[in-house]
């Protein structure tokens, strides 16, 4: 184990027993294990340990154990409380996704304030078949074939080559002391079913399932990393720089056609996501003016060109991930959620939207509307363009470059400021209304 460390920190990592590092040490068997290979290696090396006070007394006892570690090992130790659940409420997002971004922020100003090169995490081959699976269940393209990189700018992980069976044996045969998490063996996490509920099915069918995985992400790496060749070399002949804007000719691109996956990968620099990536081919061949807004740029067809520009100060792309998001966003006047009952009145503005809160879902997206949006109508059961929309009800030109959309799970509900989709209606079994205040919308 102790050569196989330093032989992969050294090769895939791309670092070396030269650098100092900043362990991030939770008190499990993987990060104290990892503590111990690089002790032994005489690497030098300190220790970074979050408590994210979600265990009560656990996450206290955990917290000893590493500091008793590095005091004993004459380790520099650095560590930080947080309150996870307050910052995943004021955020609208889950407990998880909260500790990694306050673990991953505070590892990195760490890193800079007490100058180490490099901050290690202990994540295993497990964890990396883990991913795999998880991002294949998901929907995914070759990049999360790939799974974990064994180095991203700063951050290496050095024990992705080692089983976490291999880990365990390692600990016990030499003494590591660590803590158990109790709820890596709970199974209402996504992860934990794969890990105890997925895999141990796929053992069954291969024993080594793990170090196959570990291989077809390997191979998957290398055809990434083809994949980026091969498109950059399409991108230097299709398309051109212009100032800041990128410039693609139709014609190189028609002939990419039908393959969708290329078209994505040349676009993904400029923000172009999954869902929106289907729309790509429909831009390529349809009339000028047609357009896609992404986070960060506008795809615009122009004549026998698609023009890549950032998006302007005017250009609205805000996604909403929970009703707290959309309470705080500077979007909308104001929001509320309302029990429909038998005195229940529906607001008569149409600035005001008012919603079935149960055809709502997460997350929301406002953007501008583009060629192509459709909607039904509030008191219509066919679709209609949201073009044909604004022309039929006379909106000038002025506002119709300024209007918004409200779109849920790829459907609009609501043209902001002008009409609601029939299909988020009030209903007579609705129990409760969204009701936002489009304010100058």
């Amino acid at each position: 184990m102790n050569n196989r460390f330093i032989e992969y920190l050294t090769g895939k990592c791309r670092t070396g027993a030269d650098k100092k590092y900043l362990l991030a040490v939770s008190g499990g068997i993987d990060s104290m294990t990892m503590a111990s290979l690089f002790r032994k290696a005489g690497i030098d090396a300190g220790i970074a340990h979050c408590n994210f006070s979600l265990r009560g007394n656990e996450s206290d006892l955990d917290e000893e154990l590493v500091k008793q570690y590095a005091a004993e090992n004459n380790m520099p130790f650095l560590h930080i409380r947080f309150d996870t659940g307050k910052y995943a409420a004021a955020q609208g997002i889950s407990i998880q996704m909260a500790a990694r971004n306050l673990r991953y922020e505070w590892f990195e100003k760490t890193r800079i304030n007490h100058e180490y090169h490099y901050i290690a995490t202990a994540h295993n081959l497990n964890d990396n078949v883990e991913t795999l699976l998880l991002n294949l269940v998901r929907g995914t393209g070759i990049k999360g074939l790939t799974g974990i990189q064994p180095a991203a700018g700063y951050i290496v992980r050095p024990l992705l080559f080692a089983l976490r069976s291999e880990i365990e044996s390692h600990a016990m045969e030499n003494g590591i002391v660590f803590r158990e998490d109790r709820s890596n063996s709970e199974t209402k996490y996504t992860r934990n079913k794969i890990r105890h509920l997925v895999l141990p099915l796929l053992r069954e069918i291969n024993p080594s399932v793990e170090k196959t995985l570990d291989e077809t992400i390997e191979r998957m790496q290398e055809t990434g990393q083809a994949v980026e060749s091969h498109v950059a070399a399409i991108r230097g002949k299709v398309s051109e720089t212009e100032g800041n804007r990128t410039v693609f000719n139709i014609d190189g691109l028609e002939r990419l056609q039908p393959n969708k996956t290329i078209l994505y990968e040349l676009f993904k620099p400029f923000g172009l996501s999954g869902t929106q990536a289907g729309e790509l081919s429909e831009i390529i061949a349809g009339q000028t003016g047609k357009r896609i807004i992404t986070k960060s740029h506008t795809i615009l067809k122009d004549r026998e060109r698609i023009v890549v520009s950032p998006n302007s100060n005017n250009t609205v792309y805000e996604v909403i991930n929970s009703y707290r998001e959309l309470e705080k966003t500077s979007l909308f006047n104001s929001v509320a959620t309302v029990l429909v009952t038998d005195n229940f009145k529906i607001p008569a503005d149409s600035i005001i939207a008012c919603l079935d809160e149960d055809e709502i879902k997460y997350p929301l997206t406002v953007r501008n509307w583009r060629d192509g949006d459709y909607f039904y109508p509030l008191g219509m059961n066919s679709k209609k363009k949201v073009s044909d929309f604004l022309t039929d009800n006379h909106i000038p030109r002025t506002d119709k470059d300024r209007l918004l959309v409200l779109e849920s799970d790829s459907k609009i509900a609501w043209v902001i400021g002008y009409r609601i989709d029939n299909r988020f209606r009030i209903k007579p079994q609705t129990r409760k209304a969204l009701i936002i205040n489009g304010g100058g919308w």
